[in-house]
């Protein structure tokens, strides 16, 4: 029998594998911690300053500054106000940078290497740089121990997610897709929580960081992928692994048998694919208008989530609200992607324009506006809502848009120029200073142009799907594809935000 066989046998999402999944899904908690660190440790107390200008110097520096909050940050340890200001943006920059570089490295890795090693070499160093950014003695050894903990953290937060999906069986890589996106922004929410119990900034970094080692120490009983094993040759351990998850399953007469897997493929494409997206032009306007999209969405998701600190109000109730206000997102965006009066364009234009003047609307704003319904806060809820919604969809749409041929290659591209969307906005918010709706304006008029630059791409709901790039010169009925299986594909491809 093949894989898929196998696990119809031993069971698609049975007792063995909920454990299994559950375990990696609670992970994301943990995986939100480290990327929203930044948020309540970089905060920013109102100050009191005895005289207008006064040395750089530290300590000088030390006795004419007055802080009026209870929390400490390091901004308060290292005076990063004023012209210094910057260096809180820029270890969170670090941060998204080192999740570049680890989305690009760990990957590759882990299709090498297998899952279960990668996984626990990048958790033990995401730990280890974890704490040494709470006892880091000096602002350089914050920020460059943020960088690492960037590319330790995305990357093992991408091979996680794809261990997650292959304990399972495809017919539920979309519920444990949506379970790992739903728990990271749960997390958030506890991270604000965890963040209003302990105002020094180093003691909430160390906790923090410290159910990361509970995980890795567990993690150790987690088996290796079976899929992963069975598609490296490596038959005899993939049915070892399957038969005890069917143990787990209460199946204890069940007797796997897997067939030899087909000649393993080998993927030296990657250059020719990236050539392919210039070299046609169909798939050059693409990729052009998709690698805008997908930077829209990761400038405006990162640039709300981490402006919550600079909301008026309370700042845990508003760092946890943007961690909840995702949970709808999944369901929202999922419901109108198969309505055919919507789809997946008009759906994320809706979702991307709705994000824009939810974000420009502030501008209209009286100063010091109150109300439920029309306040920044609840308006950066509103844009987080959508862009969240948005970019759910644009995984699934992206990946129809792109041939069988190119579609790695696609994903990579737009997923790379996502992750500088990401670095970029954690300058943001310190636009502030030119305005209070100024960072607000910022994400509204990129929300809107990308909203508007959907249009131009094709719907692809109930669309046949293109094998190769000659099928995007072919008439439809010659490319008809079996739709539900390309979602799942697309679903199981979902990493990390």
């Amino acid at each position: 029998m093949d894989l898929d066989e196998a696990f119809g046998m031993v069971g698609e999402f049975g007792p063995s594998q909920k454990r299994l999944t559950a375990f990696l899904v609670l992970l994301q908690v943990f995986v939100a911690f480290q990327s929203m660190l930044i948020v309540l440790v970089g905060a920013m107390p109102e100050y009191h300053l005895d005289h207008e200008v006064i040395s750089t110097n530290t300590e000088p520096l030390a006795k004419h500054i007055r802080f009026a909050s209870n929390f400490t940050s390091i901004a308060t340890e290292w005076y990063l106000i004023r012209h210094e200001a910057y260096k809180v943006s820029l270890a969170s920059s670090l941060y998204f940078a080192g999740l570049l570089i680890g989305n690009i490295i760990f990957g590759p890795l882990s299709d090498k290497l297998g899952r279960k090693p990668v996984y626990l070499t990048g958790l033990f160093f995401d730990v280890i740089f974890g704490y040494v950014s709470a006892f880091a003695p000096n602002y350089e050894i914050f920020a460059m121990s943020r960088f690492f903990v960037g590319i330790t953290n995305g990357g093992m937060a991408l091979v996680s997610f794809v261990l997650t999906q292959e304990y399972v069986g495809k017919s539920f890589w979309a519920l444990t897709g949506s379970l790992t996106n739903l728990t990271f922004a749960v997390g958030i929410a506890i991270y604000a929580l965890l963040g209003f119990y302990i105002r020094e900034w180093r003691l909430l970094a160390f906790v923090s960081n410290s159910p990361g080692l509970f995980f890795f120490l567990l993690s150790f009983m987690l088996p290796e992928s079976p899929r992963w094993l069975y598609c490296q040759g490596r038959t005899t351990e993939a049915e070892s692994i399957l038969q005890h998850i069917a143990l787990g399953n209460g199946k204890e007469g069940l007797a796997v048998k897997l067939k030899q897997c087909k000649a393993t493929v080998e993927r030296d494409d990657s250059a020719p694919g990236i050539l392919n997206l210039v070299k046609h032009p169909v798939l050059r306007w693409r990729t052009v208008i998709l690698m805008y999209i997908w930077y829209v969405c990761s400038f405006v998701y990162y640039g709300l989530t981490l402006n919550a600190g600079e909301l008026g109000g309370n700042l845990y109730l508003n760092v946890a609200l943007s961690g909840l206000v995702e949970v709808p997102a999944f369901p929202l965006c999922m419901f109108f992607i198969e309505k055919p009066w919507s789809g997946r364009r008009k759906s994320t234009v809706a979702f991307l324009i709705f994000a824009g003047f939810a974000c420009i609307f502030t501008m209209c704003l009286p100063e010091n506006a109150e109300g439920f319904f029309f306040n920044p806060s609840i308006l950066a809820l509103y844009g987080k809502l959508t862009v969240s919604a948005a970019f759910n969809i644009i995984y699934i749409y992206t990946s129809e848009l792109y041939p069988t041929a190119v579609r790695n290659a696609g994903l990579g591209v737009c997923s790379m120029t996502c992750r500088f969307g990401g670095i970029l906005a954690p300058f943001v918010p310190s636009l502030k200073i030119l305005g209070p709706s100024v960072p607000f304006v910022a994400f509204g008029i990129s929300g809107l142009s990308a909203g508007f630059l959907t249009l131009l791409l094709p719907e692809t709901l109930n669309k046949p799907i293109a094998e190769t790039i000659e099928d995007l010169h072919t008439p439809a009925n010659q490319m008809k594809k079996n739709q539900k299986m390309l979602t799942l594909w697309a679903r199981k491809n979902w990493n990390l935000r």
